[in-house]
């Protein structure tokens, strides 16, 4: 069983966001620049969305 390309991208953005997340939590409300809010709310959806698309596109057999 091989990994898709697609894998490796999808979990360092999903990563991302969680560390963007984390980090929200630990400054508290108000610490942070706004792109930092904006990693948070967009990179670890899109690295999880990457990620069932990576999945879901190597587990159909090929033709």
């Amino acid at each position: 069983m091989s990994t898709s390309k697609l894998m490796p991208p999808a979990v360092a953005l999903f990563a991302l966001g969680v560390v963007a997340i984390v980090a929200l939590f630990v400054a508290g409300e108000r610490g942070l620049p706004a792109w930092v809010f904006a990693m948070g709310w967009l990179l670890a959806p899109a690295g999880l969305a990457l990620g069932v698309f990576s999945v879901v596109k190597g587990s159909r057999p090929r033709r």
